[in-house]
């Protein structure tokens, strides 16, 4: 008989062992056909079971880095990588993709040693020459890029993207007969890509031979319309020649594809100007003002539009902001000083002129590089190009084709609600919350509740029921959007005495749905006047010169903050209390304490994908932004949805040659 059930339990494990072994291909199966679909969020999904299932499979971690990577979460992807090269250093794959999300980062040094290593394992590799070619490149080292396209050209010679950017690279190297040579030779091997015209019109723009440059840049827009950026060099080409009403159109089409594009604004608000519609240059240079508030040729461009208008005060402001910025912009100061003898600021007006001089005279001594600003003959408003020269003095060309007029919504409050129904059981793989005063409190409540971030639709009989619970009778009221009422119940509970043992710790509940109430009927009374307080990415504000200001009123959440420090004080090591004080706390604009708590409820359940989001968001508001898109990286591998459009738009960075 013991032998018989021996055998019996032996078989038993055969079959479960067989049945992981199937699960684990069924969900790599999944993953990869995700990947291969391009449904990169479900590939993740997939691979984060695989790699609960197995840590120690490098294919599970590298085909997530590669999803993480297609969804612009470079440094997730990066992190997989580097597991993958941990568990299989041999793999010759995973340094190669390592060093590209490496030189997303900007870490150049980093990416050529894993592309060295990955190349002492496989010398043959053509993709690895292209890989360092790029890294060359964006490291300013376009003599080795020429060199390592060179390789992967002779291995590779149909590839037209590898012409593409060897002719970028000859064009540093101010090589520009070379460089249209790769340009056309990419064309001729694939007739149907833009890029090859716009990069070869680009050139031909630069060296004057303007009608040669739109034709390619017509050609480009016969085959891709959308493509902004044919309409964007287009534009400036069409600016050249006089065409000021055709290049504007290319620049609205720009901005009807990608609103904030700062660099098309920028230069429709100059041209703009120049048609004498100085109401139109100044909305396009608030917007680039706002996404870039650094950019000092933004206000000095604003103050001449100030000037022609004679509102004098807001030009001088705007010359004010343009010398902090940079204080050896001679320009500015010789404005300034113009600005100044109108307003009978004589003396003030006298100094500027002669600090503008002295400025003057330095630069024409100067070979500095830096000198550029003090050059009084150069034309400041012309419209400008993607070249070395604007990306030194403009700072837009992290904003390029980045739209970064948005505001970012923190995730929701927690609170406990009434389910309707029971709610399923949760896979052993979910990292569900568990703590057993939470399930006591649960499994005692006259109707079915869950701590949940939303209200959900509960059923009209089940909002009717009577139970003689207070803090029931609270939740059903919120279900039927009555606060008042829904208020008055919970400061009944709250206010109940008990001699259950665990009265206080419920105590905790009670304050903390409360306080969320709270805050909820706050948000719902801002919603009447469209003043929700939201966290905002970029400096928010509306710019001083505009003439109806956005007026933010501040709303007043210390009631709502009390009852979760009380509830905080009860019950510390609630995690959702915890990450309720964080939201509070970001809506007080009390944002270090914010990170405190996020701290704190992650720390107390790993596994809370919401707080990670917030505490990233909140991170990157304080301009931490290494560490919060480390954050939002977390999240959108524990599924919190919209993660990774978040990490699109605040954790890439396009640099392409």
């Amino acid at each position: 008989m013991k032998r018989r059930i021996f055998i019996t339990l032996l078989a038993l494990l055969a079959c479960f062992g067989a049945n992981a072994q199937w699960d684990k291909d069924v969900f790599s199966f999944r993953g990869r056909t995700a990947l291969q679909d391009g449904r990169y969020s479900d590939a993740v999904s997939h691979f984060n079971i695989l790699a609960q299932l197995d840590t120690t499979d490098h294919w599970t971690f590298f085909y997530r880095g590669i999803a993480k990577y297609n969804l612009g979460d470079v440094r997730g992807a990066q992190a997989d990588f580097s597991t993958a090269v941990r568990l299989n250093p041999v793999f010759t794959s995973g340094y190669h993709y390592r060093a590209i999300t490496e030189s997303r980062s900007g870490n150049y040094d980093g990416a050529l040693k894993d592309l060295e290593r990955a190349l002492q394992l496989r010398p043959g590799n053509a993709g690895l020459y292209f890989t360092r070619g790029v890294t060359y490149f964006l490291s300013r080292q376009f003599d080795k890029a020429v060199t390592d396209f060179d390789k992967y050209i002779r291995q590779e010679p149909k590839d037209p993207s590898a012409y593409l950017n060897r002719g970028a690279s000859y064009l540093f190297l101010t090589d520009t007969t070379k460089a249209l040579e790769d340009y056309n030779k990419a064309i001729k091997l694939d007739r149907f890509e833009p890029e090859g015209y716009i990069r070869r019109g680009g050139l031909s723009a630069a060296r004057g031979k303007l009608d040669d440059a739109l034709k390619d840049l017509d050609k480009a827009i016969e085959l891709d319309s959308t493509t902004t950026l044919a309409h964007f060099q287009r534009a400036l080409v069409r600016a050249e020649k006089g065409d000021l009403k055709e290049a504007m159109e290319d620049l609205n089409t720009v901005l009807r594809y990608e609103p904030g594009n700062a660099l098309t604004l920028y230069n429709r608000s100059l041209l703009s100007a120049q048609v004498g519609d100085y109401e139109g240059a100044l909305s396009d240079m608030d917007r680039v003002i706002n996404i870039n508030p650094g950019n000092v040729l933004a206000y000095f461009n604003r103050a001449g539009y100030f000037i022609e208008m004679q509102r004098w005060d807001d030009a001088l402001a705007d010359y004010n902001k343009a010398i902090e910025l940079y204080p050896d912009f001679a320009k500015a100061y010789m404005n300034r000083a113009f600005v100044e003898l109108q307003m009978g600021m004589k003396r003030a007006s006298r100094e500027d002129y002669r600090t503008a001089r002295r400025k003057v005279a330095e630069y024409e001594s100067s070979t500095a590089e830096g000198a550029d600003f003090s050059d009084t003959t150069k034309k400041y408003s012309s419209l400008l190009a993607l070249d070395a020269d604007f990306a030194r003095h403009g700072g837009f060309e992290n904003e390029m084709l980045r739209h970064r007029d948005v505001d970012i919504n923190l995730k929701p409050l927690y609170r406990f609600a009434l389910a309707g129904e029971a709610s399923s059981g949760a896979s052993i793989l979910e990292h569900r919350y568990e703590n057993r005063l939470l399930d006591r409190f649960l499994q005692a409540s006259p109707l079915p509740v869950e701590v949940a971030s939303e209200q959900k639709e509960v059923p009209a009989a089940v909002l009717s029921e009577k139970t003689g619970d207070s803090f029931i009778a609270g939740l059903q009221q919120v279900g039927k959007k009555q606060y008042s009422q829904a208020l008055q119940q919970l400061d009944k509970a709250v206010e109940t005495e008990s001699a259950d043992a665990y009265s206080n710790y419920y105590k905790a509940f009670y304050l903390m749905n409360r306080a969320v109430l709270r805050a909820e009927m706050i948000e719902f009374i801002a919603s009447f006047e469209s003043n929700v307080q939201s966290l905002s990415m970029d400096d928010k504000g509306a710019a001083r010169a505009r003439v109806r200001e956005q007026v933010t009123r501040e709303y007043d959440y210390s009631e709502a903050l009390a009852d979760m420090e009380q509830a905080a004080t009860l019950l510390p090591s609630f995690p959702y209390i915890q990450f309720n004080l964080g939201n509070l706390y970001c809506l007080s604009s009390r944002f270090v304490e914010a990170i405190e708590s996020y701290d704190k409820a992650v720390k107390l359940y790993p596994w809370m994908g919401d707080a990670y989001f917030n505490r990233g968001l909140v991170l990157i508001y304080l301009k931490d932004k290494e560490k919060g898109c480390i954050d939002l990286s977390r999240a959108g591998e524990l599924g919190v949805e919209g993660a990774y459009t978040v990490i699109t738009r605040y954790c890439t960075k396009e640099d392409n040659p």
